[in-house]
């Protein structure tokens, strides 16, 4: 039987010489604070395209790749804030680079959230969605896009799936778009904000700058959930002896979670410790790192003490690491008397290898304990709620970050502060909220602060930034408390920000 031209199918199969935009529509309704809400979800793909003659070819357009995004809106009647085309809009992706935006869609912003404990934790499956009493919808219409490669989204047949794993380039595609996106259904007079976790910061940050640059499109807002602006911040290379500085308070978070601290630091409320501890690292602890083999031995013991006191490691642990405390060997180190290991994007959760006598984990027990339950409920919510079918695998995250292209900061470390500072200083009307966990090892929050504190910002645009800071990891969005929070704290940022 010959599929229809419009089938979704059709769409992934390298055999499809013309790839088509296919999308489906439905409605839907939701309850957000004692108020019922109906709102549209458009789901599919987009078709991205590039003027033939860049290339030299004959007129037209030549088909790259189809990009799957989810899009909610909320109906005309229901919206508050004038007519539909002037409510903001929010686009949405997540990190890697290699992840899908199933993370925020299902865990924050979305109408829908996967069913997990308080702490985060997820049941045994099968697995479930709930409305999402947290969603941002009341806000903001919202836009989930997954970047080329990721989710559904496919190179069309023909063409270098590697083109589009490159920092430009995946900059290019996802502003490309929104560009579209935002013509075809009429957004160009909505506020506009940008939220993206992890990589994803990386991803907002400069699309800031390209799309006011390209498009002439001003956004109204940033939301960057474990902000990863300034690679120099998070990479364990030798020579480099900021990580192991502003990772400090985090191992003190984590030891303090799990009970590995001396009584009198154990009583200390989590702020109180982590403030101290950042004044030890960010004064003592990085003068004296500075220094290298010229540091004197007996203050390098008295060091070692002290760093051992806030970690929960032993002196002669800290010695043996010339006081540079790696992530991965602390994630093995902290728990090895009890032949656990504790997690990278979330350190409040705990896993078990083969053995204890290795440096570093087999796998990340936060990352483990949310795949199945986020693969799961989107592979069916897409299907069952929204009607979209397609046989090829969402891949929720592919490890694309191995060979990712930088090409533009060769012989350097990556960073898109500057991208960012241009940005708020071309635009004085975008503001820009920062979500850190305490308890994230993947973007840590002193290193957080470390990067605002060195954005080179004009003092008239530094109010423009918002700080917040949560009880979880990574994805402080799991840990229910801190989602209530984190939702209050957007809901608050997107009003203020939409100048309507």
């Amino acid at each position: 039987m010959t599929e229809p031209a419009d089938s979704p199918k059709s769409i992934s199969s390298p055999t499809a010489l013309l790839p088509a935009d296919r999308v489906t529509v439905s409605q839907h309704r939701i309850t957000l604070n004692r108020k019922s809400l109906a709102y549209t979800v458009t789901c599919g793909t987009l078709v991205l395209k590039e003027e033939a003659e860049k290339e030299g070819l004959s007129e037209g357009e030549k088909a790259r790749a189809t990009v799957f995004f989810v899009a909610y809106v909320l109906d005309k009647t229901q919206s508050n804030s004038g007519s539909a085309k002037t409510r903001p809009v929010t686009f949405s992706f997540n990190g890697g680079p290699g992840s899908s935006s199933v993370w925020m869609h299902l865990g924050l912003a979305g109408p829908k959230r996967v069913v997990l404990d308080d702490i985060g934790n997820a049941p045994p499956p099968p697995y479930s969605l709930v409305d999402n009493d947290y969603s941002l919808l009341d806000s903001t219409d919202l836009v989930f896009i997954d970047p080329v490669g990721t989710g559904y989204s496919r190179m069309v047949a023909g063409e270098k799936l590697k083109t589009y794993h490159d920092y430009q380039r995946d900059l290019e595609s996802v502003g490309e778009f929104i560009r579209l996106y935002t013509t075809r259904y009429a957004r160009w007079s909505s506020p506009k904000f940008l939220i993206g976790e992890s990589y994803g910061t990386t991803r907002a940050a400069a699309l800031s700058n390209h799309l006011f640059d390209r498009y002439g499109i001003a956004l109204n807002g940033l939301m960057l959930i474990s902000i990863a602006l300034d690679m120099q911040t998070l990479r364990f290379d030798h020579g480099n002896d900021l990580p192991p500085v502003l990772f400090l308070p985090t191992y003190a978070a984590t030891a303090w979670y799990h009970q590995r601290l001396s009584p009198d630091l154990q009583a200390k409320p989590l702020r109180e410790l982590l403030d101290e501890v950042a004044s030890f690292a960010m004064n003592e602890y990085a003068s004296a790192l500075l220094q290298g083999n010229q540091l004197p031995a007996a203050r390098r013991l008295a060091l070692a003490a002290k760093i051992a006191a806030y970690t929960g490691l032993s002196e002669a642990y800290v010695l043996r690491s010339n006081l540079r405390i790696n992530i991965h060997q602390f994630c093995k180190e902290l728990l090895r008397d009890e032949a656990k290991t504790v997690g990278r994007l979330d350190s409040r959760f705990t896993g078990v290898d083969r053995d204890s006598v290795g440096e570093q984990c087999e796998f990340d027990p936060s990352y483990a304990n949310l795949y199945g339950a986020y693969a799961a409920c989107l592979n069916d919510y897409v299907r069952s709620d929204l009607g979209y079918e397609n046989d090829v695998p969402y891949e929720v995250l592919k490890s694309l970050y191995l060979d990712w292209g930088w090409d533009q900061f060769s012989n350097r470390y990556a960073s898109v502060s500057e991208s960012l500072r241009q940005a708020m200083s071309k635009n004085p009307h975008m503001k820009v909220f920062v979500a850190n966990g305490y308890f994230d090892f993947a973007t840590p929050h002193l290193a957080s602060d470390y990067t605002f504190s060195h954005l080179g910002l004009d003092e008239s645009r530094a109010s423009n930034i918002e700080t917040a800071y949560y009880d979880a990891g990574h994805m402080m969005y799991i840990h229910e408390p801190s989602l209530k929070k984190l939702s209050s704290d957007l809901h608050q940022f997107i009003q203020a920000a939409s100048n309507i």
